[in-house]
């Protein structure tokens, strides 16, 4: 049974992990790449994937460049069935199968939005792992299928690409081929956020990497993601995340 946090965020460097645990993990990529091998399969986890973890798995990770997790701790089996009720089954198959899998975009972006809460709080913890849970189960997401969701990897591209000019709603919906009308309306349906919502959050993703990641003034990073002012750009920083962007700085090189 395990008793410490049900989530939290790991940061994995150059030394090598090996060990195992009697219960079930799931480790979701948030930044860099971690190599992985449980019971001998090897994987590598980035942005978008997860890893399961059975129960008494043994299990080996590290990574060269350095890896930032989220990671779930599955308490224990009694949990489960009173958290999920008649997802239990399904969630307990998941976690019973060691190897990676590939998110979708709306399950990544409650992987981000988990990440970037504040995760010591038990209820937000609790309630967090259910939903990732229960979002991992096949049925939850099988009534968009993955031939006609947005292009969001391209969507991705150009916004890392141009983060420092102004961005438009119409240029996204001249990548995905639709009216900005209809974009609008498939963003709300399937990432439950406006198009400028998801422009808005991928800059301020890019900028929390530069922030935790580089030594670059506060000025020039704020500038690369677009924000005219730097007291705008902490503004903006302290809403998403939590705290500002010197705080995140420093508690990055704490940890």
């Amino acid at each position: 049974m395990h008793t410490g946090p049900i989530l939290s965020l790991r940061h994995y460097r150059h030394d090598l992990i090996a060990h195992s645990h009697e219960h079930p993990q799931l480790v979701f990529g948030l930044r860099g790449r971690l190599d992985f091998e449980v019971q001998g399969q090897g994987a590598s986890l980035d942005r978008q994937g997860l890893l399961v973890v059975p129960a008494g798995a043994h299990h080996t990770c590290g990574s060269d460049a350095g890896s930032h997790c989220m990671v779930l701790d599955v308490p224990s089996e009694s949990w489960l069935r009173e958290q999920l009720g008649e997802h239990a089954d399904a969630s307990r198959r998941l976690l019973d199968c060691p190897g990676p899998l590939a998110l979708d975009p709306r399950q990544q972006q409650l992987v981000d939005w988990l990440a970037a809460s504040p995760m010591d709080d038990p209820l937000i913890a609790r309630q967090g792992a259910v939903l990732l849970l229960a979002s991992l189960n096949p049925s939850a997401s099988a009534s968009i299928t993955p031939s006609r969701r947005l292009p969001y990897a391209a969507f991705d591209a150009h916004i890392e690409q141009h983060a420092a000019y102004p961005l438009q709603v119409a240029d996204l919906a001249r990548i995905a081929g639709l009216s900005s009308a209809r974009l609008h309306a498939r963003f709300v349906a399937e990432c439950a956020m406006t198009p400028m919502d998801y422009i808005r959050q991928r800059r301020l993703l890019k900028a929390r990497q530069l922030v935790t990641g580089t030594t670059l003034p506060m000025g020039e990073i704020a500038a690369q993601v677009g924000y005219g002012s730097q007291s705008a750009f902490s503004a903006a920083m302290l809403r998403a995340f939590g705290c500002s962007p010197l705080a995140l700085r420093r508690e990055s090189g704490d940890n």
